[in-house]
């Protein structure tokens, strides 16, 4: 009986040194970072959460990843602040020992944080923050976004203004006079160059490439600038709070414009805009961001896609009381489905194992289809060697618009559900008369 008990502890004593092996005990640990409260949350972060949360829900519901493995999400909130973040990630990987980090609304969390993973050997999945410097030229080996990059919001307003050129009442797109206005972080930077880019390309007039601070207080000198330059239509790239005031200070100072366009965060949530200021003064905002599961042609999607979608969109009103989540809830359960059914299975087929090593070859050698996935979009990683390293090269936005309560999709026109409402009707305050 002592051999045997010697033998016992010996055994135990080697199993407690065997090295991790994650989903080892028929469980996967994920950590999910959001800014749940602040600034970010209302701009569109709280909806990433809550969206990644149903796609949890939906695979555990469904016997969890491959049929075995429960996922148990270790939730922190970045409270929209980047010095937070940082500790909340290293306290994930270090303490919690997380194989992959997934989510991240704000792009100015997303760039510093990115090569803190990278170092600690951890997967990135950035599920919402889009400035291309999240991955552009940096080569990581473990940071991946499903997102479309913030250059492709920039060149996705452009080209609705350059197709609808005429609705502007001129014979070419470089008679249209356009104005930039974004905030400074690496978000706002990212897609003004864009646009800048863009508008340069059709010999459109830029008559204001104005950046501000996004936590300002005050933009009626930025305003004044505007109103002074006339543009025909405003680009703009913002947060929440400073959307909201630049639409309120906008009105009392007078400014007026044939369109403007938004670039996601507070502008994805026309309903919320909506709840801060008033119908007539949201009626006709388009925006930039990947379309809202609910919109979507569920009819032309593959295979199953468009039963996933209806159970997301039941799932969602059922746990958070809201009929049309915004595009930020279908980026956080979309991108996460995403890991979660497709990711996760093609490692344990392969490798039989979750591991960050697991993980990322996976993501690497995924390719799916458009139509295939909650997004609409299909899904191909750029491999390390590529300028864009780790971003999904088959991902897009389209170009919305808020008409009387209704999403309507204006860009392209192969999706489109509606023309553009160019220049604005009459019953907006901010209409040219």
């Amino acid at each position: 009986m002592k051999k045997i008990f010697i033998f016992i502890i010996a055994a135990i004593m080697m199993l407690s040194l065997s090295p991790v092996s994650y989903g080892a005990d028929k469980e996967i640990k994920i950590g999910i970072l959001f800014s749940m409260t602040g600034t970010f949350a209302p701009a569109g972060a709280l909806a990433g959460h809550r969206g990644s949360m149903v796609a949890i829900d939906m695979v555990n519901d469904r016997g969890g990843v491959s049929g075995e493995y429960r996922i148990k999400p270790v939730v922190s909130d970045a409270q929209s602040k980047p010095d937070i973040a940082i500790r909340e990630a290293e306290r994930l990987i270090s303490i919690e020992k997380v194989p992959i980090i997934s989510g991240v609304f704000s792009s100015s969390i997303a760039v510093p944080l990115a090569p803190i993973c990278e170092k600690n050997k951890t997967i990135f999945w950035v599920v919402i923050a889009i400035s291309d410097k999240v991955v552009k030229d940096r080569h990581l080996d473990y940071v991946f976004r499903p997102q479309p990059p913030g250059s492709k919001w920039g060149r996705s307003s452009v080209e609705l203004v350059k197709e609808d050129y005429a609705k502007f009442g001129y014979k070419s797109p470089a008679q249209i006079k356009v104005a930039i206005l974004h905030e400074d972080g690496p978000y706002g930077v990212s897609v003004s160059r864009a646009s800048l880019a863009g508008a340069k390309k059709y010999g459109m007039k830029v008559v204001v490439d104005e950046a501000y601070t996004h936590t300002t207080k005050d933009l009626s000198s930025v305003i004044l600038k505007l109103k002074r330059a006339k543009p025909d239509v405003i680009l703009h790239t913002g947060y929440f709070p400073d959307v909201v005031l630049f639409f309120r200070q906008a009105r009392e100072l007078g400014l007026k414009w044939k369109a403007l366009i938004g670039h996601g965060a507070g502008y994805a949530h026309f309903g919320t805009l909506e709840k801060s200021l008033k119908r007539k003064m949201v009626n006709y905002v388009c925006n930039v961001d990947p379309a809202p599961a609910q919109i979507l042609d569920r009819t032309t999607l593959k295979a199953d896609t468009g039963d996933i979608i209806t159970e997301f969109l039941k799932r969602y009103k059922e746990k958070y009381g809201v009929d049309n989540p915004p595009s930020h809830a279908t980026m956080g359960f979309g991108h996460t489905w995403i890991l979660l059914n497709n990711v996760f299975p093609l490692a344990l087929k392969k490798q039989g194992k979750i591991t960050p090593d697991t993980i990322r070859e996976a993501s690497l050698e995924l390719r799916i289809p458009e139509g295939a996935t909650p997004c609409g979009y299909g899904v191909e990683f750029a491999p390390p060697e590529h300028e864009y390293s780790g971003q999904n090269l088959k991902s897009y936005p389209v170009v919305t618009q808020w008409v009387d309560g209704e999403v309507k999709i204006v860009w392209p026109s192969g999706l489109k559900t509606l023309d553009a409402k160019i220049p604005w009707p009459a019953d907006s305050p901010f209409a040219v008369k």
